[in-house]
């Protein structure tokens, strides 16, 4: 049986879907977006502020899970706008220093909340 993830550290869903799902030691990040969960708005600044936002709602629904960055095997990056991809690579490699997971990073013409950047994320135990 599946397992929903909610955790009050990062974004309520906008939409219906969970903020993750477990099922056999895989657990499933919906896609993140640079929301501030306590303040409940889009992060000000640019790509890198928004990147650390939302590398810190990935961290803490897989903390919630029982999950780190370690545990994540796969990333799919989606950014509105392909000449922010090296200032996103430079917060997201922050956060898998050694051995990151496999990715794939694509350019879309919008996001929810007209965000910069949104990530979602595969992790294994």
């Amino acid at each position: 049986m599946k397992k929903i993830i909610q955790t009050d550290q990062a974004p309520a869903a906008i939409g219906p879907y969970s903020q993750a799902v477990e099922k056999d030691g895989m657990l499933f990040i919906s896609g993140q977006i640079p929301v501030n969960p306590t303040a409940g708005k889009v992060v000000g600044g640019g790509i890198k502020d928004q990147t650390r936002q939302v590398m810190e709602n990935m961290g803490a629904v897989l903390k919630k899970a029982g999950y780190d960055y370690e545990h994540v095997v796969k990333c799919t990056c989606l950014l509105t706008d392909m000449g922010n991809f090296a200032a996103m690579n430079e917060v997201y490699g922050e956060y898998f220093a050694e051995n990151p997971p496999a990715r794939a990073a694509f350019a879309v013409v919008e996001l929810p909340l007209k965000v910069l950047v949104e990530i979602e994320c595969i992790a294994i135990k």
